[in-house]
């Protein structure tokens, strides 16, 4: 069933799924499990190919190698200029199989905000099953939480001292501490919630794919490029596929799946024709759906990389993800939910140009602070109608001033833990910045500490408007037989981690194509 050669490949299955990242992983494996005949593509080798990929402590090492497929935002003057990586998995799992494992399903009040914005039915009464029926969290099943479920959720079980100390710092700031980060209200420190086993990561290949391994409705192709789109008229029947040694046509009886991501999906949707004509033509590429806001509305949470301090002594191996705790909370009175969000790092954390600024060996671990209520928005651009390539990411991180201060008085509130108990037991000393900035200070150092939650979004947002690439059932407008199950429909992104959202949308379109099916 996980093979990689295109033997025995049919011609013809009732769904093709384009991606077999954390969204098509998921739309594949429920649909097989269903009784539909399943091809589910991967350009990427299998999981298996790479140990360290079901070690859950060794995630950061397989960013920017062999199985992430390189991109980069493009530089800036906002970030000083710097051009900053994007991982994004090339590998059966996607994302899931390369991320930190978080599992943060943001503020409840994210998903009625998609409702408000078009996305009628998501409001978070209406997705909160779909959450629920993705889960086996250790804790057994509430009325927020599900368990039995295929995706494994652990908080640690002995937590790292300095994901101890986050959480007791927090407490003596006089900030909640919570029994569970994905509760009723996120406002405050908890342990974090991780997709592993023990020691193991829980990807979506391990929780969807691996149980139904010998599947008769199940095949998974790994190693093949999705080249375009077959479309006749306005109707999407199939896929044409490069393969080592040739291309291969397959056609779908209902219909094909998208989940290629925020960035392999609009693409690919520009290079079959969809997308702006203007902008096609640019390309030379003909028209065959005229949809604006292919490529719009990209969206990330910026990340500060880092506020490192040193400690008394060595803190013992890395434990859980290099993390195990997180800190949520308002930047200014009023706002709806939480959009500032810290989390600890079991050693030094910091991009080039931060770590030239001190001694970052020895014994030293990081807080870093982020923006999830982030406003600025962006955009994806082809500069080629090749399916290799280039693209033009442009997140415009800071373009808005209120992202800008929020991040700044971030440093602030993680620079105040240093001077809790639970610090100063770790002999915690600032490094990074070593002292308190004024704005400009703090303002420079944003932009040349800012970096990625590598949580691209938005790119073929759902909704009802002009700019909306997908309705509500997450139908690509305007052309039959297409649907999009993956980050790119996401409208607004959610305060927390999008990997839940993620699996959260799939799960609900498997819903959606088995009822379509009737």
């Amino acid at each position: 069933m996980l093979r990689d050669a295109a033997d025995a490949l049919e011609t013809a299955y009732d769904v093709i799924v384009a991606g077999a990242g954390t969204g098509g992983c998921v739309v594949a494996g429920r649909l097989a499990a269903a009784g539909f005949s399943v091809l589910l593509v991967e350009a990427g080798p299998p999981d298996s190919a790479e140990p360290a990929i079901a070690d859950a402590g060794a995630w950061a090492g397989l960013l920017g190698g062999a199985y992430d497929w390189g991109y980069a935002y493009a530089p800036a003057p906002e970030v000083a200029g710097r051009a900053i990586a994007i991982p994004r998995g090339r590998v059966l799992g996607g994302s899931s199989s390369i991320n930190a494992m978080l599992w943060n399903r943001g503020h409840p009040s994210d998903y009625d905000g998609w409702a408000a914005a078009g996305a009628t039915g998501w409001d978070f009464a209406a997705v909160l099953p779909y959450f629920k029926r993705a889960e086996d969290w250790e804790g057994g099943p509430t009325p927020l939480r599900g368990a039995g479920g295929p995706l494994r959720i652990e908080t640690p079980r002995d937590p790292h001292p300095v994901a101890s100390a986050l959480i007791a710092a927090a407490a003596e700031r006089g900030m909640p501490v919570l029994a569970d980060a994905n509760g009723p209200d996120n406002a405050g420190a908890a342990l974090a919630n991780l997709n592993k086993r023990g020691a193991r990561r829980w990807s979506v290949v391990d929780g969807y794919i691996r149980p139904l391994a010998g599947h008769p409705k199940l095949r998974v192709l790994t190693g093949a490029t999705v080249l375009d789109l077959l479309i006749s008229g306005a109707v999407c029947s199939g896929l044409r596929l490069g393969l080592e040694g040739g291309i291969a046509t397959v056609r779908a009886r209902q219909e094909v799946v998208l989940t290629l991501g925020a960035i392999g999906t609009p693409a690919l949707l520009m290079r079959s024709g969809i997308g702006d004509p203007a902008d096609l033509a640019r390309l030379g590429i003909p028209a065959r759906q005229a949809l604006p806001g292919v490529g719009q509305n990209l969206q990330d949470h910026p990340l500060l990389m880092g506020i490192n301090f040193s400690a008394r002594a060595p803190l013992g191996p890395v434990r859980d993800n290099g993390g195990g705790a997180q800190l949520n909370w308002r930047s200014r009175p009023g706002l709806r939910a939480p959009d500032l969000h810290a989390f600890v790092v079991q050693g030094p954390h910091a991009g080039p140009e931060i770590a030239a600024t001190a001694d970052l060996s020895g014994p030293v671990f990081a807080v870093s602070p982020g923006l999830m209520g982030s406003t600025s928005v962006g955009s994806l651009r082809l500069q080629s109608a090749e399916p290799d390539g280039p693209i033009t990411l442009r997140p415009n991180f800071l373009a808005e001033p209120a992202d800008r201060a929020a991040l700044a008085g971030a440093i602030d509130t993680i620079l105040d833990l240093a001077d809790t108990a639970a610090f100063r037991d770790l002999g915690a000393v600032p490094l990074t910045p070593a002292r308190r900035l004024n704005r400009s200070e703090a303002d420079a150092f944003v932009a040349r500490a800012c970096s990625t939650f590598f949580h691209s979004c938005g790119t073929c947002a759902m909704g009802t408007g002009p700019a909306a690439v997908v309705d509500p059932a997450l139908n690509l407008h305007g052309v039959a037989g297409l649907r999009l199950a993956d980050a790119s429909v996401i409208p607004t992104i959610p305060t927390g981690n999008t990997q839940a959202a993620v699996v959260m949308i799939a799960e609900r379109a498997a819903d959606l194509i088995r009822n379509a099916a009737g």
